[in-house]
Order: structure tokens, then C-alpha cells, then sequence
């Protein structure tokens, strides 16, 4: 366990040197960073606001030096400081590894402070907000009173191989409400749109040995933040207006698998964009991996990404949420996908990275693939493999109506074979072409399913995981709910195809709101 993980990590540890640097190997990966921070957690805890780990950034420009970045209220010469309040210039790992030590200042707010709501006009964002006829990476998705920024279309690894799209937990789900649907680009009590689905799966936190493959701190309480959501499109959603082409940016590969035995510039400093609902297309550098905090309940929470965006201009505005990160192709390469947005900071403080130069807001993001590996989905990137999708599931439903058809009970009036091929409409599988533009698509709805994560549960992976399945009405919108007609087999086929055994009903716990997530008289952004 935890502790005992720790305890054969301290057998490793050398004396601690002052006033000069270890004589080891100097750490190069990602997780020898990660274990040196890990064995002085306890340490760097009454020092600062929290960790990260990257590279020393001198000036404001990130070095090649690696570092862990202590974050601290106020950054001054060691000359006004007690020997006590001084942080060490270098710490050592197991086997004499050894890292810089680089103090960042944070200015802190404390309480959320109130958010400027800053719109941009631009084509692109329009476009977003439901000029476009289709949709994609970077459209406005909203729920009944929270909007977001559609991150990335997908497939489940699992069922009926649902086609839908990825965006944050804390955008698509509201426990407010007895149903989380979601709407583009607006919900009906708030404006013109349409259904899109609803949320099947979510998570919002995850134990750290189970999303990073090892303990990541000390403390038992130590969760990491996951804040995704699928949603499958539903079943009566015109799949000719989804695009996995991102507008503004073009066509995407495979995401980037973040390995922690990789070397620590295979993802600090790398270049990386994003395009949202409310910021349009943003340029910005990964300063940081793991940012580390503590909550003045003694819970740890780690994040995956820290951002800065480009010339001091913030990498995204509120109501961003959800967006897919980037990483910029090299060598005319595509861009490749590194993780989502689930919030920024500038209703909680800046970093200030330059002497001389105001502090600058920074974005936080999740890791994609672990966070995919979590939900069980896989990204679709090219609408080749949208139509292949999109055929795959339509032929599983179709499996899986023959197979309850056949299992049912005599007393239930089940159509012919030939009747159900009538029933059935083939799902228009001609994907439109459209140059550098977001082309959308749309799948089927089920049941909102949950994932909960707690530290009790990490002895055994298979028990970590939850499922949790909320009832919905079905995979249809709203509006064809309403509608009554059609005939007895057609029903009959429909209760079929949506009845389930059992419904479980399990409580759900999504943690702390999120700053970025208010209500408003018009709409929330997150």
C-alpha cells in the first residue's frame, strides 16, 4: 500500500545535501520527477500553495534544467528569509536521483473572484456558437443552464459501440435536474437548438495510483482530476452534421499517450492550441505536468496540465471548458491530441513568471488518454472512420434487437423480420466533405452511466470502478418524445429495445463546483 511504497522508497534516499548539488544522476523523466516530489511532499507542503514538476523557467522563458516548481505566495531574496523558511536549492530521490528546485510566485486570490465575461465576435467563434451548419471540436454544447465547448467526437469501446462526443463532467452534468441533455447551441427554455443526447458515462475525480500507476504523494487522500463526460448523440440526430474536422485547425492525428518513463521535454515546453466557444483558436506552451494542491480538508488534488498562453494572452475564457488541447505537429505533422480543458484561473489567481511583467493567467487540463482509457472510448479522427462508426453501431443495435426479439416473452406481439427491416431507417451514412470546417455527427442516447472513484477501493482495480446507470427516457429528442403516433409493433419494438432487468440507482458524488461553473440570467458558461 501507500505507505509501505513510501517506506521502501526512503531506503533509497541518500543524506540530504545544503549548499551544493547532489553528485547522482540528474532525473530526466517524467516519473523520477514525479517520485522525488512524491518523497517530499511532506516538506515542500509547508512551503508553498502546491507543486508541479517541469522545468526551471528563468525570466519567464522555461529552461532544460529539470525542476519541481514550488508555488509560493510571494517570491523574495533568500537574504529576507530565515534559514527555516529557505527551500533547498536541489532535492534527491531513491538511487541519488536528484532534480533543481525552482520557487514560481502565485498570486493568490483566495475566494473566487468575479470573472470578467469577455466575448469575442469573430467568424470563427459565430461559427461555434451555431452559425455553422455543422458540428464539431470547439461547438457550444449547453445543458439546461450550463454551456460549454465540445471537446472531441468518440466511440465507446463497449455496448453497442455508441458514436458521441466528449466534453467535462461539470458541463453536461447538473444533479439539479433529473436529466442531463444536452442541446446545441442552445437548450429550448433558452434559445433556438437542438438535441443532441444525453450523458451516458461521467467521472469527476480518480484515485492517483490508478490514474498515474503509482502513488503520486503521501497523503492517503490524494485524488486526481478527470472532469469528463460522454455523450452519445441520439438516435434521431442528423449524423450529416458532425465533422471531425476542427475548424481552424484541420484534420487531427491519434492521441498523444502521455509515458511517464518518457523524457520530461517529450511533453514540458512542447507548443500546444486549442479552439473553443468562447476563445476561438489560442496558442499556448505546457509549463507543468501534475500541478499538486492541498484543500484545507487535507484532501490532495492533482491536475494534469498547466498552460500559458502565448504573449501574455490567456490560453481560454470562461465558458471554454471542454475544449481539446493540442499539440502543434512537428515537421508537418498533424496536431495530436493531449488532453481537455476543465477550467482556467483567472478568478483564482495568475503566476507570475517574469520580473517586471504582470502575472499571467494559466489553464489546467486532463490528461485524453487516460481519461478515454477511463470512460472506455476510443477518438475518431477522420470521417472515414465516423461512416465506419457510425455503421458498426448501427448494425449492433440491430444485433441486439434480433436478440432480444428472439428472447422475449409470447405474450408480447413481436413483428416479422421483414416488418423489422421496415421499421429500421438506415442511418444516412453520407458524411459531407467540407474543407478545413467542423463536420458533425450524431448517435444514440442510453442511460447516463457514472464512474466513482474512492481511496478505499484502490486495493483492487476491478472494485475502483462503478458503474452507474440512471434511467432516461430514450435515445430520441424531446420533441419526437411528444409524439404518440405510430403503430403497436413500433412500440412494442421500441420497449424492447430500451427495458432493461434491473435498474440500479446509486448516488453520485462529482466533489467540490467548479469555479468556472455560475448561473446566470441568460446562460452559464463553464
Amino acid at each position: 500500500d501507500r505507505a509501505n511504497y513510501f517506506g521502501n522508497l526512503q531506503k533509497g534516499v541518500l543524506p540530504e545535501t545544503l549548499g551544493r548539488l547532489p553528485s547522482g544522476q540528474q532525473a530526466t523523466t517524467l516519473l523520477e520527477l514525479m517520485t522525488i516530489r512524491a518523497f517530499h511532499s511532506k516538506k515542500l507542503r509547508r512551503f508553498s500553495l502546491g507543486t508541479a514538476i517541469g522545468f526551471r523557467i528563468r525570466r519567464g522563458v522555461l529552461t532544460d534544467i529539470p525542476a519541481i516548481l514550488v508555488f509560493v505566495a510571494r517570491k523574495v531574496h533568500r537574504q529576507w528569509l530565515s534559514q527555516f523558511q529557505c527551500l533547498p536549492a536541489a532535492l534527491e530521490g531513491p538511487g541519488g536521483v536528484w532534480c533543481d528546485v525552482d520557487v514560481v510566485e502565485f498570486s493568490y486570490y483566495g475566494a473566487p473572484a468575479a470573472t470578467p465575461k469577455e466575448q469575442l465576435y469573430t467568424e470563427l467563434v459565430d461559427g461555434f456558437r451555431g452559425s455553422d451548419p455543422v458540428i464539431g471540436s470547439g461547438s457550444q454544447v449547453a445543458s439546461q443552464e450550463t454551456y460549454g465547448t465540445l471537446g472531441a467526437i468518440v466511440r465507446s469501446r463497449t455496448g453497442n459501440r455508441q458514436v458521441g462526443f466528449l466534453t467535462n463532467r461539470h458541463v453536461a452534468v447538473d444533479l439539479d435536474y433529473p436529466n442531463q441533455k444536452m442541446f446545441h447551441p442552445l437548450p429550448p427554455n433558452l434559445g433556438p437548438g437542438v438535441y443532441l443526447g444525453a450523458v451516458e458515462r461521467a467521472t469527476s475525480f480518480i484515485t492517483d495510483d490508478l490514474w498515474y500507476g503509482i502513488f503520486a504523494g503521501i497523503n492517503p487522500e490524494t485524488f486526481v482530476r478527470a472532469d469528463g463526460a460522454f455523450i452519445p448523440f441520439a438516435d434521431d440526430f442528423n449524423m450529416n452534421n458532425v465533422t471531425t474536422t476542427i475548424k481552424g485547425i484541420g484534420q487531427i492525428c491519434d492521441v498523444h499517450i502521455i509515458d511517464l518513463q518518457s523524457p520530461i521535454s517529450s511533453l514540458i515546453g512542447r507548443q500546444v492550441v486549442k479552439v473553443g466557444r468562447s476563445s476561438g483558436l489560442t496558442i499556448g506552451t505546457i509549463m507543468a505536468y501534475a500541478l499538486e494542491y492541498n484543500d484545507e480538508k487535507g484532501i490532495c488534488f492533482f491536475t494534469d496540465f498547466l498552460v500559458v498562453g502565448e504573449n501574455q494572452q490567456t490560453f481560454d475564457l470562461e465558458g471554454d471548458s471542454g475544449s481539446l488541447i493540442l499539440l502543434k505537429g512537428q515537421n508537418g505533422e498533424k496536431p495530436q491530441p493531449v488532453g481537455i480543458i476543465w477550467g482556467g484561473t483567472a478568478n483564482r489567481g495568475r503566476l507570475k513568471l517574469k520580473v517586471g511583467q504582470p502575472p499571467e493567467n494559466w489553464t489546467s487540463g486532463v490528461d485524453l488518454g487516460r481519461l478515454l482509457d477511463l470512460l472506455e472510448l476510443d477518438l475518431i479522427t477522420t470521417n472515414k472512420g465516423l461512416q465506419a462508426a457510425v455503421q458498426d453501431q448501427r448494425n449492433a443495435s440491430a444485433a441486439g434487437i434480433d436478440s432480444t426479439v428472439g428472447e422475449s416473452s409470447p405474450l408480447v406481439q413481436v413483428p416479422s423480420k421483414d416488418r423489422i427491416g421496415e421499421n429500421l431507417e438506415p442511418i444516412n451514412l453520407n458524411i459531407q466533405q467540407v474543407l478545413t470546417e467542423d463536420e458533425s455527427w450524431q448517435g444514440l442516447v442510453l442511460p447516463i452511466m457514472c464512474t466513482e472513484h474512492r481511496a478505499e477501493d484502490r486495493v483492487e482495480a476491478g472494485s475502483n470502478v462503478e458503474h452507474q446507470f440512471i434511467p432516461s427516457s430514450n435515445g430520441r429528442s424531446p420533441v419526437n418524445n411528444q409524439q404518440g403516433n405510430g403503430n403497436v409493433e413500433s412500440r412494442n419494438l421500441s420497449a424492447l429495445r430500451n427495458g432493461s432487468d434491473e435498474e440500479i440507482y446509486v448516488s453520485l458524488q462529482l466533489g467540490e463546483p467548479e469555479p468556472k461553473r455560475r448561473k446566470y440570467s441568460v446562460a452559464s458558461k463553464t
